[in-house]
């Protein structure tokens, strides 16, 4: 069985516009058909919200389009297949854990208040010290 985009759309809950992008990107993948017409078979639904998961929870999509070229393309995943790349991505998430429980812990005793003051947060940066380091919040680097 395969669907159009606007059955994958409305069963995915994701638009058409982030499908395309995701075909664009070789998320997934689909089949035309004769009046070049997308279709896209049912084991791409679990692909989509593989993806949408591994977004969520902060993946690359260059990470998710790596780890899905690693999964058969037309069938759906098995469960040791999903263990794989759990394996593979579990020190990746556990680092990003890690780094967000530090965030949170480093922001603490400002959230009271707001002000995010120079003199007094942990994250404070006189000088422009870091500015060497790169841009951004290089402090919330490893």
């Amino acid at each position: 069985m395969t669907l159009t985009i606007g059955q994958l759309a409305e069963r995915s809950g994701v638009a058409h516009s982030a499908l395309r992008f995701y075909e664009e990107r070789g998320l997934i993948t689909s089949e035309r058909t004769t009046g070049n017409q997308r279709r896209y078979a049912q084991a791409t639904l679990r692909r989509v919200a593989f993806v949408r998961t591994a977004q969520r929870v902060g993946l690359t999509l260059e990470e998710i389009r790596s780890a899905l070229d690693e999964l058969p393309a037309r069938r759906t995943p098995t469960r040791a297949d999903w263990q794989r790349l759990s394996r593979t991505w579990r020190p990746r998430l556990d680092d990003q854990i890690r780094r967000i429980e530090r965030l949170r812990d480093d922001l603490d005793g400002c959230i009271g208040c707001g002000c995010l003051s120079l003199t007094a947060c942990a994250l404070t940066n006189p000088g422009d010290e870091l500015a060497g380091r790169g841009p951004g919040a290089v402090l919330l680097e490893p």
